[in-house]
Parts: structure tokens; C-alpha cells; sequence
């Protein structure tokens, strides 16, 4: 994935070639089609009628905006299961701020108190919210890849609603694309989530946009449809309109590089490229049936993430054994009410029946300052939550530890899932030994009273694990495993906490490097510990998603990884491309390092040996 803070733009005869943002592996030749967006619907602040009229308007945009969402939900089942996985979740969260939300209270407030129209007063009350979610949540890494920090993520679903109740407020009609010949490639000022769910990959064989970045729900989108794609070329869009009749346009979405009009030299090296990325996708297509084990023949554990239920197909069609990391947060972001016992309950059942018997690590709810919930603060649980730097504040099991009927329902709910299928508990933000001591205290005394009830659970308790991403988790990693059953290594906060960057924040983001020699030491010395006090450990961050940093981790001591659904085929092919012994040689010559670049240098240079 190539990314570039400003896009570059090279003539060469008749050619153009823009420098931007990839988002996804594979090219794309074909006609393009320019689609300039449609302006925004004039807004009339001052209303000309009673509020009650407004009221009406208001209840038929909200009406007219389900039946389209409903109508976007059917269009999906006709896409494939990986891009459903990804437009599902955020048509869901479009659908709850078309309820009972805090946007249309305020929506509804603001039309009572104010002689505006709808349309000014959904605008108002976006905005506010909006920049709140912005101003209240600073960028996180915690996420993993590809996830845009929680505020800024839930700041454009508000945006992007607040749009389409406007544009149903004015009557304008929204573009369609399945007018296009096949083969055609988009070129698009900006292409909305809910627009790109529209593409048919039959007809659309790449995008190209002005704005947009790899981290937005369009990006992720575009991805899971398989269409390659590239973001942020600005200018691309009068290139393409001045171009001659019919000339191709070359999208390619793993470098970044777009070129309009390209001449017969570039256009053959493209369709070269074409059929090599063909001839790839085959290759891993038919890995997802093999084991994953090392060329040398030792077996490593390779498990995926999971954020929301409705990537679990993207989990089945991977190959992974499992999943290595469920984020419970999901239950609780959009929440109005707390989920109890019983919903948390029905929801872990059916993601650990849909495992087949293959394990599944839950992470208990890792909340921070940096977040917000609705429900949480209504309970009183988020108070005195206000910290200056929420990364240092009350999060994670901290925060669990002082709500105990909030940790205790659902560890509940999890025991009671583990009875239909190997369930793993994950302990986030642990950095003292007397915090596992208290969070197993109160999984014991949680076990004994289902057991009173008559709850089925498993004989033998879930195993208790803690993730180690702060630099005094890792140094004091063997004390830990002595608590802990099993350690998980969440690199994306190991490496804000040792490096004390935030690489969200742009003025400090070029300092933010997961394999930084501290980091990576820290990484060794959390696997020789578990090595040592023979307790599994595993790696859930984002470098584990690498494959060029695979040989590395093996060489490390890892035997266990977990990374998101669409990076474990090309894991496993490294996995299964490396000797341990020369990942062990690997591994000691970066250990000896101590100026970042250096490390990446022989990261560059393992990985074009193909050793």
C-alpha cells in the first residue's frame, strides 16, 4: 500500500500520471467514466410555516432515508460476502441514528426552539455532534490496520446520515451507476460508503477519487468488492475529462499509481501486471485449505481478528484457525441501554458456534477515555473519565476492576458461551500482577454463581489471559505469566506507549514505527518469558498482518498470530515460505540493531531474497 501526504503529477507525452493514496492490490485498464458530484441541496434557514410542518418534513426524509437503507441491504446480497461484511456494520449504525438517536432528539429540539427549517436544523445538529466526536476523541492506533480512530470514524457516520436526510429533505435524487459498460473505471470527486455499496464489480473494474484516504469506510469497501482503487489524486478528475475519446485510464490500487491516457509502453507493462496479480490471487485462493507450517515443518497458529459479528465470512473463506482477538466493544459504542447479561450472552454463542470447534480469545470490554457510549456514561461507569491524556487514564481492565457489575456481566456471558465451544478470555491494559489476581477472583466467584443457577458451563474454566501493550506489561512479563494463562501481544499500543507517539496526531506520526528496536525488544523478551514459564503467546497487532515481517516474528519466538481476515493467505504463504532456523539467524541480526532504519533496511532486504 503506497501513501503519499501530497499527489504527484508527471507528464510524459500525451500521459498523465498521478502518484496517491492504493488502497488495495491489483490494476485496472479500462474506458473511464467521470462523475462529478452532485451539489450540495441549498439550505433555506428561516422556515416558512408552523414547526409542526417541519416536524412532517422531517418524519417522511426519516421514513423515505430507511426505505432506501432497506433497499441497500437487499442490493448487498448480490455482492460478495467479504463486501457485505464490511457495508452491513455501517448500515446498521445509519439505521440506529434513524431511530430514538441523539441526532434526531437534537434535530427535534432545535426545530422547538428555533424558527429553522429541517434542513438547517439537521445540518445544526450534525455539526455539533460531529465536531464534539472530533474535538472530545483524539486518533487512536489501537484498532489495528485500516480502522480509522473511533471519533473521527463515528464523526463521518453523523456527517453522512445528516447528507442523505437533507438530500431526501430537498427531493434530490441520488446517482445510480449500473448504467456503465463493463469494464469501466470510476473516476469521482468522492465516492460515500453508501455509493460505493452501489458499484457492481462486473461493470466497475477500478476507482479513482480526489478525496478519501486508505483508512475510510469507501476504502474498505472497495477492498472487500476486490476493485482496485486509489484515493486522494487530486486534478484527476479534469485529466480524465480532457483526455482523448476513448483512452484508457490504468488504475493501480497497490501502488498508488493512476495514469490517464498512457501510451503503448506503459499499457502493455500494465497488462502484464494484470496477469501476474491473476496468476497470485490463484496461488492464494487454494492456500486457505493448507495448514499453516513453516517450510522447516513446525507449525504456527494462525488466527484472525474480529471487530463485528458480520465479518465472521470474512473469518471462514481466510483459512484461519480461529479467531486470536474479538473486540466486545461493538456491544456498547452505539448502545442507547447496556447490553445485560443475556444479550452479550446471544451474541458470543453464536460467534463461538459459527468457530466449529476452532478456539476463540474474547477481549473483555477495553474502554477509554478516548471513546464515548451513551449508555456507559448514562450507567455512571465513564465518570471522572475526563482525563487530559485518556491513553494514561482509567481504560481497559482499570476501568473494569472499579465496575465490577459491569465486568461481572459479562464475564458471565462469556462462561456461559464457552459451553458450546472453546472460548479464551483476554484481560486488556494489565500492567500490575494484582490485577489479574482480582480479575480471576472475580471470573471464580462468577463461575460459582451460574453454577448455583444451574448454568451450563464447561468443566474447567476459559483460560485467563492478559494483553501486553505497555513497556511495563512486557518487562514485567514473567511475573505476569506466572498469573496469567496465556499472553497476547497487542503491538499498535506497545509501540504508542514505548515511543510515546500518537500516530494519529500528523505533526508526530512519521516518529510512530512498529519496528522500532525497542519495540522489538520488547516483543523478544515477552516470547522468551512465555517460552521459559511455558505459557502460549501470541501476536494480535498490526505487524502481524506483514508478511514481509513474518520470517522476523518467527525468529522472535512466536508461534501464534493473529491478523485481520484479508492479510492471513499471504501470512500463511510466508509461514509456509520460511525456515525457522534462517528466521532465527534473522531475528538476532535486527535484535542487534539500534537505529530504526537499519532495522527496516534489512527488513527490505530479507524479504527481497525471498529467503
Amino acid at each position: 500500500m503506497t501513501r503519499s501526504t501530497r499527489p504527484k503529477v508527471v507528464e510524459r507525452a500525451a500521459e498523465r500520471r498521478f502518484e496517491a493514496t492504493g488502497i488495495g492490490p491489483g490494476i485496472a485498464i479500462g474506458p473511464v467514466v467521470v462523475r462529478q458530484n452532485a451539489p450540495a441541496p441549498a439550505i433555506l434557514r428561516e422556515r416558512t410555516g408552523p414547526a409542526a410542518d417541519e416536524h412532517a418534513r422531517l418524519a417522511e426524509a426519516v421514513s423515505r432515508s430507511l426505505r432506501q437503507l432497506d433497499k441497500l441491504r437487499g442490493r448487498l446480497l448480490l455482492l460478495p460476502e467479504m463486501a457485505q461484511a464490511e457495508i452491513v456494520p455501517l448500515i446498521d449504525a445509519y439505521r440506529q441514528m434513524l431511530g430514538p438517536s441523539r441526532l434526531l432528539r437534537d434535530t427535534a429540539r432545535r426545530l422547538e426552539a428555533e424558527a429553522i427549517s429541517a434542513e438547517a436544523a439537521v445540518s445544526d445538529a450534525a455539526e455539533a455532534i460531529a465536531a464534539q466526536l472530533r474535538a472530545g476523541i483524539p486518533a487512536d492506533s489501537a484498532a489495528g490496520e485500516g480502522e480509522a480512530h473511533e471519533g473521527a470514524r463515528l464523526a463521518a457516520e453523523v456527517a453522512e446520515i445528516a447528507r442523505r436526510l437533507i438530500r431526501n429533505l430537498a427531493a434530490q435524487p441520488f446517482a445510480g451507476y449500473s448504467a456503465f459498460p463493463p469494464g469501466t473505471v470510476l473516476v469521482a470527486e468522492q465516492l460515500r460508503p453508501a455509493d460505493a455499496a452501489l458499484i457492481d464489480p462486473s461493470r466497475v473494474s477500478g476507482v479513482v477519487t480526489e478525496d478519501g484516504g486508505a483508512t475510510d469506510h469507501t476504502a474498505i469497501m472497495l477492498r472487500a468488492l476486490g476493485i482496485p482503487a486509489v484515493m486522494g489524486a487530486a486534478g484527476v478528475c479534469a485529466a480524465a475529462s480532457l483526455a482523448p475519446a476513448n483512452a484508457p485510464i490504468i488504475v493501480d490500487g497497490g501502488s498508488g499509481i493512476v495514469v490517464v491516457a498512457p501510451d503503448a509502453a506503459t499499457l502493455e507493462t500494465a497488462r502484464i501486471g494484470v496477469a501476474a496479480y491473476a496468476r497470485e490471487r490463484q496461488k492464494l485462493a487454494r492456500l486457505r485449505r493448507l495448514k499453516a507450517v513453516t517450510a522447516s515443518g513446525e507449525p504456527v497458529e494462525l488466527q484472525a481478528n474480529l471487530e463485528l459479528p458480520a465479518e465472521l465470512p470474512l473469518i471462514a473463506q481466510s483459512g484461519a484457525a480461529g479467531i486470536g482477538l474479538l473486540r466486545t466493544e461493538f456491544l456498547f459504542i452505539n448502545a442507547e441501554t447496556l447490553p445485560d447479561e443475556a444479550a452479550q450472552f446471544a451474541v458470543y454463542r453464536e460467534i463461538v458456534e459459527s468457530m466449529s470447534g476452532d478456539p476463540t480469545t474474547i477481549r473483555v470490554l477495553d474502554w477509554g477515555g478516548e471513546k464515548q457510549s451513551d449508555a456507559l456514561t448514562q450507567a455512571g461507569f465513564l465518570a471522572g473519565m475526563g482525563d487530559l491524556n485518556p491513553a494514561l487514564g482509567l481504560r481497559g481492565l482499570r476501568l473494569l476492576l472499579r465496575a465490577p457489575e459491569l465486568f461481572e456481566a459479562q464475564l458471565a456471558a462469556i462462561l456461559r458461551a464457552s459451553a458450546h465451544g472453546p472460548v479464551r478470555i483476554l484481560l486488556p491494559m494489565v500492567t500490575l500482577v494484582a490485577e489479574v489476581q482480582a480479575a480471576r477472583e472475580i471470573l471464580e466467584r462468577v463461575a460459582r454463581r451460574l453454577r448455583r443457577r444451574r448454568v451450563k458451563l464447561p468443566s474447567t474454566l476459559p483460560p485467563l489471559g492478559v494483553m501486553i501493550e505497555t513497556p511495563a506489561a512486557a518487562l514485567n512479563a514473567d511475573a505476569l505469566a506466572l498469573e496469567a494463562d496465556f499472553l497476547a501481544i497487542g503491538t499498535n499500543d506497545l509501540a504508542m506507549y514505548t515511543l510515546a507517539v500518537d500516530r494519529g496526531a500528523a505533526e508526530v506520526a512519521d516518529l510512530y514505527n512498529s519496528v522500532h528496536p525497542a519495540v522489538l525488544k520488547l516483543v523478544a523478551r515477552v516470547a522468551s518469558a512465555a517460552l521459559r514459564l511455558r505459557r502460549p503467546v501470541s501476536l494480535c497487532g498490526e505487524i502481524g498482518g506483514d508478511p514481509r515481517l513474518t520470517p522476523l516474528l518467527l525468529g522472535l519466538g512466536l508461534r501464534s498470530l493473529s491478523t485481520n481476515a484479508s492479510s492471513v493467505p499471504l501470512v500463511k504463504q510466508a509461514i509456509r515460505s520460511a525456515e525457522i532456523e534462517s528466521c532465527v539467524r534473522f531475528a538476532r541480526q535486527v535484535l542487534d540493531q539500534t537505529d530504526p532504519a537499519r532495522v527496516s533496511a534489512l527488513i527490505a532486504a530479507f524479504h527481497a531474497r525471498g529467503v
